[in-house]
């Protein structure tokens, strides 16, 4: 009787149902998706995931205001000098970007360029050194410069601000005594100094050897920074350097490797100032620290690290060129020039903050 009433108690009460495909649980980014955003919260998330669309739609829409303004900015003669002339702030402002990727700034930026150049310029002028051991002594010292900024941060624990703004007189006093406060010509230089100032034609464009370096090192440094575990450091570091460093990563040896890097781009920047300019002054590029600093913020990159690609610092500069030579095509007084530039600046660092306040 016992063993009946178990027997009946397991039995269904009813025919069995076949169950239904199981329901997975919303992941996270599902869920993300599922909520209702205003437009413009919409936009706040686009922009964050990708900062390089609000400078590339800034520098189209300038581009076509300044046109209409004046046709003469669409030119390819406009065009291939508007390239020209941001080459050397463009290359100088790839280094200033992997620094303020890491929540720094280096304000050393210029006097490094120059203490390079006229080293490699004047070894090369009266020394009887060939021109390509001068570049690699140039851009050697730009690394130099780099590791004593990166030590200065990583080993005592200075702020880069005050680090860089110390060098910055200190690398200029040096590039002065040096030079003696005198300039080197292109033409007392070996040919391949000048290398880097040397036109070609592409189309009806007319494009320098030195613009074709800066490309080049776009997409050298773009590629590190989206592909390798490197550039994934760089971008943890900045974003967070505490928590980056109990995730294992050496946060001292990523800063150190990242002013060392951007030291590299200041030599060789200096190679490129020598072939724009066609000389070698002690007093060229002066404004590099202001300019650089413009550049990378107008293209979206943020000044408080972890966000950010050397692609917007890029539009940025040419943003910057775009500007100078629009406002100048359409007869705007420089003042005006200087004021546009820093509204653009203002306004990109707002823009900054609220795409930062980005909420899930």
């Amino acid at each position: 009787m016992l063993g009946q009433e178990v027997s009946t108690a397991t039995q269904p009460a009813g025919p069995v149902q076949p169950a239904g495909p199981p329901q997975p649980a919303h992941t996270a980014a599902e869920q993300f998706a599922l909520r209702e955003h205003s437009p413009l919260q919409r936009i706040q998330h686009v922009l964050h995931r990708h900062p390089a669309i609000s400078p590339f739609l800034v520098l189209v829409l300038s581009f076509i205001v300044f046109s209409l303004i004046n046709p003469r900015l669409a030119s390819p003669n406009s065009i291939s000098l508007i390239l020209q002339q941001v080459a050397v702030i463009g290359a100088l402002a790839v280094g200033q970007t992997l620094i303020i990727l890491t929540a720094g700034i280096d304000l050393s930026v210029g006097a490094i360029t120059i203490l390079a150049m006229m080293v490699a310029a004047k070894l090369a002028e009266g020394s009887g050194i060939p021109g390509v051991l001068a570049i690699l002594i140039g851009i050697a010292l730009g690394v130099l410069g780099g590791l004593i900024n990166g030590g200065l941060v990583t080993r005592i624990g200075l702020p880069p601000f005050i680090v860089t703004l110390g060098t910055l007189s200190i690398f200029t006093a040096l590039g002065l005594l040096y030079s003696k406060g005198q300039s080197v010509q292109g033409v007392d230089l070996p040919a391949i100094l000048n290398w880097t100032g040397e036109t070609f034609s592409v189309g009806r464009f007319r494009i320098t050897t030195g613009v074709v370096l800066v490309a080049v090192l776009y997409v050298v440094v773009g590629f590190a920074l989206a592909n390798t575990s490197w550039g994934r450091h760089v971008y943890a570091t900045g974003d967070d350097a505490e928590s980056a460093r109990l995730a294992g990563i050496r946060v001292n040896r990523v800063l150190l490797s990242v002013y060392t890097v951007a030291g590299a781009i200041y030599g060789l920047t200096a190679w490129i100032l020598i072939g724009r300019a066609g000389a070698a002054s002690p007093n060229a590029i002066t404004e590099a620290n202001l300019e650089t600093i413009t550049a990378v913020v107008i293209g979206g990159t943020s000044l408080f690290g972890g966000r950010g690609a050397v692609l917007g610092t890029l539009l940025g500069a040419l943003i910057v060129g775009v500007f100078r030579s629009g406002l100048s095509l359409a007869g705007v007084d420089d003042q005006y020039r200087l004021l546009a530039i820093g509204v653009l600046v203002l306004a990109a660092v707002t823009i900054d903050q609220w795409i930062r306040r980005v909420k899930a």
